[in-house]
């Protein structure tokens, strides 16, 4: 089955919001945002494919912006 890059950008952008939305690490909507398409667009940009690891790279390419974040402020 072949899916459009815009959907898969959709759909990949939509699981990462959920699942940082659920689980309260969202912070700012629109830094998270900007955050999660930039990764999830350079992935796709580099070749890959799979809705779920563009997803799951975007979460976890977010959590440690919003670590680095939290130990700038702390310092």
């Amino acid at each position: 089955m072949s899916e459009t890059l815009a959907n898969l950008v959709a759909d990949s952008f939509q699981i990462a919001w959920d699942y940082l939305e659920a689980t309260g690490e969202l912070g700012s909507p629109d830094i998270a945002a900007n955050h999660l398409l930039d990764t999830i667009e350079m992935m796709i940009k580099c070749g890959e494919r799979r809705r779920l690891l563009l997803s799951n790279n975007a979460i976890s390419a977010y959590q440690r912006f919003r670590a680095e974040q939290l130990i700038s402020l702390a310092s």
